[in-house]
């Protein structure tokens, strides 16, 4: 079963086959009438939005330009600013009602975007379940009883099940990722610096990013042009010039690394056995696949101790005024956080500068380097443990085996559905280097056209239509 995607919605307000107001009006009644089921959403913005619609469908009328998403259903992480909406980052702490818009969401309006409603997301983004204590778990559209990942799991979630033409997330260690591959989509995790960061709430700031989910790469690929703006008043945000997807690649000329140990890490039976199909199936369609050897890169390296730090001095305010505002989940893995030093950090520092020049020189050997998104696909709804190879593994470092060491590095990352049975399918994820987004998104796009990978909406849980 597929669905209308960002690309076709657009298309079609823009020639006036169907109506915003139409379009969205649907959407909302989706997102509406799968809540109780999924709660993928802390807010649906009804009146809003209906009323975006209604401006779009009046300059349609008077042939005044609306932008290339005109019309289009998006949903925003509950962590990212829109103005007059709360931003409740999921937490027990009163919510901020900002007076400014974020970048990434002003630039999705302005090209004619309407915002649907705000997606619920692991407390303050510092997890990958989106098992929260306060708003409830988001559930998976694939299998209500299994988490959807995260952090940004209510908009992986939105997205699968049809709700939403496409969403924004953010990414530190696999925020947008995990969700995408637990979900069955796509998503894209941007070089750090490529947009804006103004009006998301931090987690570790030298690590943080946005980007979209959606159900075709051609779908992220329209929403990736539109947020990838530089913004000279964040000072994250890099003066590099956009390169927009230019189509798609040949796959006689594509190179893919398959970067050792690190793709020999533990992972579920499903997990290895769909890695090996989809290698097995590049390299029939005329994909050059190369094994390289990068030690440096074998997980889990000083994952820990190169994030906490920037996260301890997020929340130092917060967890000594009010504690008990924490989940429990969220305040043991903080309260660890305060424990890292600043040797500690350095140190880390130094790991993460070995591990981007060890990237540096094994992207040299290929266009990307390629490895499974998550090492597991099924993290049951209030379990914390994976069963794998015949013991229990905890969740976190399976579903971000693949995922943090990437953001660490500071490069751009692509995961992919596969077209393959499973629910969800297993993932693919295509690692460039830095900038690369618009060769990652044409790579995509080729094995897309090619049957290799694919997105389709679940039903049997979640009617999506």
């Amino acid at each position: 079963m597929t669905r209308p995607g960002v690309v076709d919605l657009a298309a079609a307000v823009a020639a006036g086959v169907r109506t915003a107001v139409e379009i969205i009006t649907e959407h909302l009644e989706r997102s509406e009438s799968a809540q109780p089921a999924l709660n993928a959403y802390t807010l649906l913005d009804t009146e809003r939005a209906l009323a975006a619609a209604a401006t779009i469908d009046r300059k349609i009328a008077a042939r005044e330009p609306v932008g290339p998403l005109g019309g289009v259903p998006i949903a925003v992480k509950d962590i990212i600013d829109h103005a007059g909406r709360p931003t409740t980052c999921g937490s027990g702490f009163p919510p901020i009602v900002p007076e400014h818009t974020a970048p990434a969401v002003r630039l999705l309006e302005k090209a004619g975007a309407v915002i649907i409603g705000r997606t619920g997301l692991h407390e303050f983004a510092y997890g990958v379940t989106s098992e929260n204590p306060w708003f409830g778990p988001v559930h998976n559209p694939w299998n209500l009883d299994l988490s959807p990942g995260g952090s940004s799991g209510g908009s992986g979630a939105a997205v699968a099940a049809g709700l939403a033409a496409g969403a924004l997330g953010t990414d530190t260690a696999g925020s947008i990722r995990v969700p995408a591959a637990l979900c069955g989509i796509v998503g894209l995790k941007v070089t750090h610096g490529r947009g804006s960061l103004r009006g998301v709430f931090p987690l570790a700031p030298s690590l943080d990013t946005v980007g979209p989910l959606a159900r075709s790469v051609a779908d992220t690929s329209a929403l990736y042009t539109v947020i990838a703006e530089h913004d000279p008043a964040d000072p994250w945000s890099v003066p590099r010039p956009l390169i927009a997807p230019s189509g798609v690649a040949f796959l006689d000329a594509i190179t893919l690394g398959i970067p050792h140990p690190w793709v020999d890490s533990p992972q579920t039976d499903r997990v290895a056995d769909g890695f090996r199909q989809g290698r097995r199936r590049l390299a029939t369609a005329g994909v050059k696949l190369v094994d390289i050897d990068v030690p440096e890169l074998e997980p889990p390296g000083m994952i820990g101790p190169s994030a906490s730090f920037e996260i301890a001095e997020v929340h130092r305010s917060r967890w000594q005024e009010a504690p008990e505002r924490y989940g429990s989940d969220t305040a043991r893995r903080l309260a660890t956080t305060f424990e890292t030093t600043g040797s500690d950090y350095l140190e880390a520092l130094r790991w993460r500068a070995r591990c981007r020049h060890a990237a540096d020189r094994a992207l040299q050997q290929c266009d990307a380097l390629l490895t499974p998104t998550v090492a597991a696909l099924e993290k049951p709804i209030g379990v914390d443990t994976i069963p794998i190879r015949g013991e229990h593994v905890q969740h976190w470092g399976l579903l971000t085996t693949f995922t943090a060491l990437v953001s660490h590095i500071s490069l751009p990352a692509l995961a992919l559905p596969q077209v393959v049975a499973g629910a969800p399918p297993p993932s693919l994820q295509l690692i460039g280097p830095p900038w690369s987004e618009h060769r990652l998104l044409e790579i995509g796009a080729a094995l897309e056209s090619a049957g290799i990978v694919g997105a389709e909406v679940p039903t049997g849980t979640v009617e999506a239509g």
